[in-house]
């Protein structure tokens, strides 16, 4: 079968589609690799978990050697934790999207009618007649590529080209976990715990409004708001293990 002019012009005019289309989805960027999710959850469980940890920690009053050491476990642990949950979550969910796209795939070359009748519901669904929808959905199924596309992004709801990489995620939870960690332990290293624990507190207060803050800007929420509440919650959580701690502590030293 030759090429003719009009097959040509097509082509063109799907290529200078697409390029629009990707302009389009520039502006409204959304991150599906779940990159910028793990980042964010890292660093906010990171925050919350360890000066939670070390304020409990601190309410026991041991020496100030082992509230460090339990603020440097509760990193290590606490990154590697959320390195491996992130890892095996987008690994699965992965394989569970690919799976699906090698599926329709199978469907495409081994039941084309079938394929071809769902393009054409979909095409109606969206409002177009039904005699346009079945011949969109004919010249759709030409070609397999184009087909497959279509039926990843609006039968089965996916982003083909973001699936998200499991290594990438992992890392950046790990990392983000580990900078948020890290915050509450810093003052351990100077100074006493009576003057290191309120120190911590502050420091992971104002850390969780910088995050809070941050994550509201970035999907379309009042920052000031979604600093406040992080904070709040984060300080609910540190006094609650402060005064917990100092109870064990207290019945432990009465033993």
């Amino acid at each position: 079968m030759t090429s003719t002019p009009t097959d040509g012009l097509a082509a063109a005019d799907r290529l200078a589609a697409l390029g629009e289309l990707a302009a389009m989805q520039r502006e409204h960027k959304v991150d599906s690799s779940g990159r910028l999710r793990a980042a964010v959850l890292g660093a906010n469980d990171g925050l919350v978990s360890n000066v939670s940890l070390v304020m409990g920690m601190a309410g026991a009053a041991p020496g100030p050697g082992v509230v460090l050491l339990a603020g440097i476990a509760g990193v290590v642990a606490g990154a590697l934790s959320m390195a491996l949950g992130e890892y095996v979550s987008v690994r699965v969910q992965r394989e569970s999207f690919e799976s699906l796209i090698a599926l329709e795939k199978r469907e495409i070359a081994h039941n084309p009618a079938h394929e071809l009748h769902e393009i054409a519901v979909i095409y109606r669904a969206k409002g177009i007649p039904r005699e346009d929808a079945e011949r969109f959905a004919t010249h759709v199924m030409r070609n397999p590529e184009v087909a497959l596309d279509l039926m990843a992004r609006e039968e089965l709801g996916l982003n083909p080209d973001q699936l998200g990489s499991p290594a990438a995620v992992a890392l950046s939870s790990m990392a983000a976990f580990a900078s948020g960690a890290i915050v509450p332990v810093l003052p351990f290293l100077f100074l006493p715990v009576a003057t290191a624990a309120p120190a911590a507190a502050i420091l992971t207060v104002i850390a969780l409004l910088i995050t809070g803050g941050a994550t509201a800007r970035m999907i379309g929420r009042p920052p000031l708001r979604g600093a406040v509440r992080l904070a709040l919650l984060g300080a609910v959580a540190a006094l609650i293990t402060f005064f917990a701690g100092r109870i064990v502590g207290t019945i432990a030293s009465g033993m």
